[in-house]
């Protein structure tokens, strides 16, 4: 566990079978996908029922939670893919979501640093991840840590994150 400078602030590895655990991550998934920077939108019942034995059944999963003594503020998800011109591993952050009482105090610099741990223990190449570009103190804490945008050739650009909704 790593401590930040509240000596009541706990980061660790989330544990799926622990149910504080996973009731934690699911209540901070959904309070992440409610604000605007998560989409405005609550879970939907099937992902908050589903969610926590999903990424259980997902070895290339692994979250990351922040407590303030009992109380969850803050989660990160990574899921492993693999990085074909390293052919290693790779990290991608899937989410970071930090309660609003608890922002500014580097709670998330702490799980992103815990996960950047586990990652390296899995042998990952890098780390991913996405942010909105509107999203100023993500990426300030982003920038600070490390990340940058991602481009092979400076002349092509950097990368741009699409999707596509498989219904």
């Amino acid at each position: 566990m790593n401590s930040t400078d509240s000596d009541e602030l706990q980061v660790l590895r989330a544990d799926y079978a622990n149910p504080l655990h996973a009731s934690a991550l699911v209540a901070l998934l959904d309070a992440y996908a409610q604000d605007p920077a998560g989409g405005g939108h609550a879970l939907s019942d099937h992902a908050k029922a589903h969610l926590v034995f999903e990424l259980a059944a997902r070895p290339q999963a692994y979250s990351v939670l922040a407590f303030d003594g009992e109380q969850p503020v803050g989660l990160v998800n990574c899921i492993e893919g693999f990085s074909t011109f390293a052919c290693r591993p790779l990290v991608n952050v899937h989410d970071v979501a930090v309660l609003a009482s608890h922002r500014g105090r580097r709670v998330a610099e702490q799980m992103l640093a815990l996960a950047e741990t586990l990652a390296r223990e899995r042998g990952a190449c890098k780390l991913t991840l996405e942010v909105l570009p509107g999203n100023y103190p993500a990426m300030r804490l982003y920038q600070r840590i490390g990340f940058a945008g991602y481009e092979l050739d400076p002349a092509l650009g950097q990368a741009q994150f699409l999707q596509k909704w498989l219904n």
